[in-house]
């Protein structure tokens, strides 16, 4: 095989890597039964692709070749360790008896793996910080170093989690199944909770040189849709108005440079007026129902900006409205930042500033970038140039992703020249994510 042939094959590979690692990995845990046997057995299928793909090309359907190879050379596996531990015969014996009844891994269920690994990862036997670690690692595919960075806590932190909630899956020995109709509701919350974040990592990602990761948005998006199918609560239907409504922004949200589109700039004839109009049907839906909570009344918020055909047209009295009722519902500081940051929008920088001080000086944000950012922009715009330019360089000092380091570069820079005005759209308000960044996984 010459090295020309070789790179469409080995690109491939990484292309589905990309796009069906965490689906494999999903329907391996089910059919091995065990977190670290199935990401074993995960990484054994991807190298046996990198070796086999080349010679014998892509396999019409990637998925069910790599669970196949997986759940194999995991058996092989198993069988090879039973020469030292004959619990592991059994184990090997079983297995091959599962392979041998086994259906098509790849069939298009709504119980489907990844939601099955989803309530598993959130079951109320595990401690909720635990609950979300788990669930960004395996379902997602962040490593502990990004899930700690968009969590403000250690990685050894977020690995101690990560094991004993595998410990406990494995010894307490809960269900790899999606819950009955009468436990789901009180389970839901957890699960809703997970979709969010995952959301929020695809739409705004906590590091890297890319601002958005549409393959964790588009999935969170997908298991919205599964969890409305399965539980049309009005949160889950909430929630899913509000993943829709950001992701109608997507491709007005970066430059071809790959660089951050404020709001105020962004083409709106790129946002998708058809995910609009689902996002707002479902958000009527949700409100219709009086029994909504915060995702709908994020969804209320993305909604105010959706509608607005030029940023001069924002309603910013009735967002200020909808934050001040979100407050009473979820309580948090990140959402009194974007409180504020509206508040600046309607009644000037001034007043937007001291909430913001506020906020800053009781110590909650102190290390909240975006907390930062939205001080110099304030700051900037009301003449206060060394103020805004030591913000703007601790907003740098906190911030890993490349995107939001180079749009913050070229602000500071721009204090050396005139000032202009700038929008809410450098603020946390634009992200879509007033809770990301202080509960801690």
């Amino acid at each position: 095989m010459t090295g020309d042939a070789a790179d469409p094959a080995r690109e491939a590979v990484d292309e589905v890597y990309r796009t069906e690692s965490r689906r494999v990995l999903a329907t391996l845990i089910r059919l091995l039964g065990d977190f670290d046997l199935a990401e074993e057995a995960l990484h054994d299928a991807f190298i046996a692709a990198v070796e086999r793909w080349p010679r014998e090309g892509t396999p019409r359907n990637p998925r069910a070749w790599l669970v196949s190879t997986g759940r194999f050379r995991a058996i092989d596996a198993l069988r090879r360790r039973a020469r030292f531990d004959a619990s592991r015969a059994e184990l090997a014996a079983r297995l091959a008896r599962a392979t041998a009844s086994s259906s098509d891994p790849d069939r298009d269920e709504v119980e489907d793996d990844r939601l099955r690994l989803i309530f598993t990862c959130c079951h109320p036997a595990l401690k909720p910080d635990a609950q979300v670690a788990l669930t960004l690692r395996e379902v997602c595919g962040l490593t502990t170093e990004e899930i700690a960075h968009a969590y403000l806590v250690e990685p050894p932190t977020v690995a101690q989690r990560i094991v004993r909630a595998k410990a406990k899956i494995r010894d307490a020995r809960i269900p790899y199944q999606v819950p009955s109709r009468a436990e789901l509701p009180e389970r839901l919350d957890f699960v809703l909770r997970v979709v969010y974040l995952v959301f929020n990592e695809g739409y705004a990602a906590s590091s890297g040189e890319r601002l958005t990761r549409h393959d964790l948005s588009g999935e969170a998006i997908r298991l919205g849709r599964l969890l409305v199918d399965l539980l049309p609560e009005p949160e889950a239907i909430g929630l899913l108005a509000l993943m829709l409504l950001h992701e109608s922004r997507r491709a007005a949200r970066t430059s071809r440079a790959g660089d951050l589109v404020l709001l105020d700039e962004q083409d709106r004839a790129k946002w998708d007026r058809e995910l609009i109009a689902e996002g707002t049907s479902l958000l009527e839906r949700a409100l219709g129902s009086r029994r909504f909570g915060p995702y709908t009344l994020q969804a209320a918020i993305a909604a105010v900006h959706a509608e607005a055909r030029a940023a001069e047209a924002t309603d910013w009295p009735q967002i200020v409205g909808l934050y001040d009722v979100l407050l009473r519902a979820d309580p948090s500081p990140v959402v009194e930042l974007n409180r504020a940051v509206a508040v600046a929008m309607r009644d000037g920088p001034g007043a937007g500033l001291a909430l913001v001080d506020a906020i800053l000086a009781r110590g909650e944000l102190a290390d909240y970038h975006l907390a930062h950012s939205a001080r110099a922009d304030l700051c900037r715009r009301l003449g206060r140039t060394a103020e805004a330019r030591g913000a703007y360089e601790r907003a740098l000092a906190l911030t890993r992703q490349e995107p939001e380091r180079r749009f913050l570069e070229r602000r500071r820079r721009e204090l050396e020249g005139a000032f202009r005005t700038v929008t809410a759209a450098e603020s946390p308000a634009e992200t879509g994510t007033p809770t990301r960044g202080r509960r801690r996984p």
